[in-house]
């Protein structure tokens, strides 16, 4: 995957409206105007983030007559888990470790006795 790719593509996700949008665009396609429902914004301010997911690959644009229809394009996040996947053996080595490091202090904690207690 080219770097460019993927910093367009995590650019686009970092605005939570942007992420809003495609988690709306996975119902399905949607106008303009069906986007901006929920956002007290102005639909120009709903195109300028539609141009930005645009530009990242994660939306299309159509044209059905008079509806031009937004709908969502999951190859760019795929090519995001792929790439968030690759630290996944880090993530689980470190949860081992922290496991290892649980049963040590519960057997260190089982092995004090009353005396080692009271001398603290």
């Amino acid at each position: 995957m080219r770097a460019e790719r993927l910093d367009g593509t995590f650019a686009a996700l970092a605005d939570p409206t942007r992420r809003a949008i495609l988690a709306r665009l996975m119902a399905g396609a949607a106008s303009v105007t069906e986007l901006a429902e929920p956002f007290q914004m102005s639909l120009p301010a709903v195109s300028k983030h539609l141009k930005v997911l645009e530009r990242a690959g994660l939306i299309t644009r159509g044209r059905e007559a008079q509806w031009r229809p937004c709908r969502l394009e999951a190859d760019p996040l795929k090519e995001v888990a792929d790439w968030v996947e690759g630290y996944r053996r880090f993530w689980e080595e470190s949860e081992r470790r922290y496991e290892r490091l649980d049963d040590y202090l519960r057997e260190a904690q089982g092995k004090e006795g009353p005396d080692d207690e009271q001398a603290t």
